[in-house]
């Protein structure tokens, strides 16, 4: 019988134990597996601070090689696996002309993508579980996981063409390098939103399942790999070799991205706020003046960890806690 650990029962291994407030682990330690769900508040996006929380625990694995051998993602908020970027934040950013903050927290999404795509190097296979929708940001940060398993309902897509900006987190990249460039063509200047049947056949996902299938189609996988996990993550190292994906193509293009922000218009900023306000509804999050509010905390919060020292930052390498551009 699997035994599965959570964090309120306090079983985890003691590099886990941390407390997490985006985040609720279960540990299976027969599979050397870590189970990952994410519910941020008070929009299921990635936020600067539900970011640095998962990009504490990405640290704690890869200081203690051996331990987890499985990773996986999914979210604890029905409907939504993740709405991508924090489009309350950037409407911000943008109003105020802060490139500086707009590289910093594009940086910080390439950290987390970065770690999925060297994550074989680490000894680590990952799995991501979808069962809602996900859109642009949090269908870059699904592209790069081993092995993608998406519930029949889940609808995924790239937006951000429909308000003048493009997806800067690896979207080309990685949908490039798993669909061929006349499907990133397509989705990403289309804007459209494609089922889980469609991404299936643009070979951008795994397995479909039945909705109410995906945990255990997820815990299939992981017994499957297993196994032969080591020839495995040699294999996927492999594969890395025949299609690289540097870190210094993610920066470009994520400042690309930073840049071209700056030049979008009222029309475009007024479009981003309705899609933040629906995402906070279809989320249950907080009222409007109260988002603002979290997203300026969050963001001096941010600033305050680089300056402090807790991160670094880099022009180079990024501004992830142990700058994996390094690998």
């Amino acid at each position: 019988m699997t035994t599965v650990l959570t964090t309120e029962s306090g079983g985890l291994p003691a590099m886990l134990s941390r407390p997490y407030k985006y985040l609720r682990l279960e540990w299976t330690a027969e599979l050397g597996m870590l189970r990952v769900r994410t519910c941020v508040k008070p929009i299921q996006c990635y936020s600067l601070a539900g970011m640095s929380e998962l990009q504490r625990m990405l640290d704690d694995i890869a200081e203690n090689p051996g331990v987890v051998r499985h990773f996986v993602l999914s979210s604890d908020v029905t409907g939504v696996f993740n709405f991508g970027g924090d489009l309350a934040l950037f409407v911000l950013l943008v109003r105020a002309q802060d490139i500086d903050s707009l590289k910093m927290y594009g940086r910080r999404c390439i950290d987390l993508v970065w770690w999925m795509e060297t994550a074989a190097l680490r000894g680590v296979h990952t799995t991501v579980l979808v069962q809602g929708d996900t859109l642009g940001g949090g269908l870059e940060s699904v592209l790069p996981f081993h092995k993608v398993v998406f519930e029949r309902s889940a609808q995924a897509g790239f937006p951000e063409v429909l308000f003048n900006l493009f997806p800067g987190m690896g979207a080309w990249q990685f949908t490039i390098r798993k669909a061929g460039f006349a499907v990133a063509n397509d989705m990403i200047l289309s804007g459209r939103l494609y089922t889980a049947e469609q991404l299936l056949r643009r070979s951008l996902v795994d397995a479909v399942v039945d909705d109410g299938a995906g945990e255990e189609a997820m815990l299939e996988i992981v017994r499957g790999v297993d196994p032969k996990l080591r020839g495995t993550l040699a294999a996927l190292r492999a594969q890395r070799m025949a299609a690289p994906i540097t870190y210094e193509s993610l920066v470009e293009a994520v400042d690309l991205w930073a840049e071209t922000a700056l030049t979008l218009t009222t029309r475009d900023l007024r479009l981003m706020e309705r899609l933040a306000r629906a995402q906070v509804r279809k989320a249950g999050g907080a009222e409007e003046g109260a988002v603002e509010e979290i997203k300026r905390i969050e963001l001096d919060t941010a600033w305050g960890e680089l300056r402090s020292g807790n991160t670094v930052f880099d022009e180079e390498r990024g501004t992830g806690l142990t700058a994996w551009g390094a690998l």
